[in-house]
Parts: C-alpha cells; structure tokens; sequence
C-alpha cells in the first residue's frame, strides 16, 4: 500500500490516456438510501478533470435504468451506459454464449428478469412451469422453499447453474448489513452439490466487458470498493490499481490479515482523496 502526497489540482493525467475509475456502488456511493459523504464531489470532481467513471455493482435487483434515476437523484448524474450490473453482465453472458432463446429459471427480480428478458432469454419464475435449460439465480427477496426445490429439481435435471454474485452480505444505512445474493446462492448449491458459473466480481468477466467498453487499459484504471473478496480481488486479477475505501462492510483492522491476492493497493477512509489518488497515479 502507498501513501497519498498531493500535487495540486491538475487535470489527469495531464498527457496519455485519462484514467478509467470503477465504483462499486453499495457502501462506496452510497448505503441503502443514503449517498455517503464525499460521493457526489468526488465523482464531479473526477469527471471534471478529465476521468472515465463506470459504475459496477454486484447488486442484481435493479435495472441500470434504476441505477441511473437512483444516483442522478443523489446528485451524482449517471447515465445507464455508465452501469454495469451483475444482472446485465449475466445477459451479455447469455448473448456471448448464443443462450438467447433459451429458458432460464430465475430466482431474482426485476433487474436480472428485465436485463434476460432484454437479451431475448425465456424467464419462468416461481411456480411457472416449463423445460428449465438454466438456472440463474440472484438476491431475491421474495426467496422461498418452493424456489429452493424448482432450482435443485432443474439443475438435477441437467440445467445450467448460473449466479449473479457470490456476496454473503451487503451494507445498509446505520452500519448494518443484510443477507446478499450469495447466501441464495449458497443454499441452491448445498441443495444440489454443484458449484455455479459465477459471473460477478471477483471473477473477471464484468470488468473485461467495461474495459472493452471504454477502451480502456488496465493500468490506467482504478477499481474502488469497500470488498477485499470482491472488489479488490476482481482489480488485482486484472492487473488494475485497487482502492478500498472504509465506508462499507471492511474494517481498517482487517487489511493486514487478509491474503495477499485480496490486498489494496491504498486505503482510503472515504472518497474526499480519490480524485488526488487518481491524478497522482504513477
């Protein structure tokens, strides 16, 4: 990890190619309802110098439309080809893969539902019924046994597994946390003793598809988290700086004991020195 030494207030970089920023979203913009102190400036800020900013959240539940009002609300002007969701790179997934037309049954809401369905993906939910050639499963807060049995029954059956994210948990206001898309996740794969293809961070396959995107090269982007397991461990297997910052679910305490492969490069408090952290970058 390296130290922050300011240099002013200059564009970045002042030559070459600007730098590309990654946010995570939950417990780095914002926790639940509440955008979290410095987001709005730090992004305005970045933006204002020259920065690409991208949002990437593991979160399936919402559209990237949703995305776009929701951070546009907070002050944070975002348009939804700025987003990529779990639930969207799962659908780019399906595409990439010639799985359109193709039936799905989906644990998850509107978010993963809209972006399969926009990916010309045949979706059943809940008690529909239907040969099931995959099985996606994301946060689902309507989760019930019923879903449970439909999912092992199909993937028993020879249906893909495929999951959005692996998060156990994600932040709310007032500190806490609740159950994430993970913890389904884990209950489909104890259910049928099969590991599912994993399409959100840490793998690698949703920042591939950013930085084709962008156009961007992995040494002149930032992944920002509040994840080491998630965020930082998806940053540094591409080979790109990695912020963490300590508005979210890790604590100062634990950065020392984690694994090597899952450790920051910087650690940051909040999001008021991000844009000194970018522009400064070597």
């Amino acid at each position: 990890m390296r130290h922050v030494v300011g240099r002013g207030h200059e564009a970045c970089p002042a030559a070459g190619q600007p730098p590309l920023v990654i946010f995570d979203l939950d417990g780095v913009i914002y926790r639940g309802d509440t955008v979290l102190p410095y987001a709005a400036d730090a992004v305005a800020t970045l933006r204002r110098r020259g920065a690409t900013v991208f949002y990437l959240t593991n979160n399936s539940t919402r559209t990237r439309e949703s995305y776009s009002r929701k951070l546009t609300e907070m002050g944070i002007p975002t348009h939804p080809n700025e987003i990529m969701t779990s639930a969207y790179a799962t659908a780019l997934y399906f595409l990439e893969n010639h799985l359109d037309g193709t039936t799905a049954y989906v644990i998850g809401e509107e978010g993963l539902v809209d972006e399969l369905t926009r990916a010309g993906v045949r979706v059943l939910r809940g008690d529909e019924n239907g040969p099931v050639e995959s099985v996606v499963v994301g946060l689902d807060r309507e989760f019930t046994y019923r879903k449970l049995l439909r999912a092992q029954q199909a993937i028993l059956a020879g249906a893909r597994f495929i999951a959005t994210n692996g998060d156990l948990t994600f932040p709310v206001e007032e500190g806490k946390v609740i159950p994430g898309g993970g913890s389904l996740i884990a209950a489909v794969q104890a259910a049928t003793s099969k590991a599912p293809l994993m399409i959100g961070k840490p793998e690698s396959y949703a920042v591939e598809r950013i930085l084709q995107i962008t156009g961007a090269s992995p040494e002149r982007t930032f992944m920002v988290g509040d994840r080491m397991d998630t965020d930082i461990l998806a940053g540094r297997r591409m080979g790109l700086h990695t912020v963490l910052v300590l508005t979210g679910v890790t604590r100062a305490e634990d950065v020392e004991s984690a694994p090597e492969e899952m450790r920051p490069e910087i650690v940051l408090p909040d999001l008021a020195r991000l844009p000194e952290v970018v522009c400064t970058a070597p």
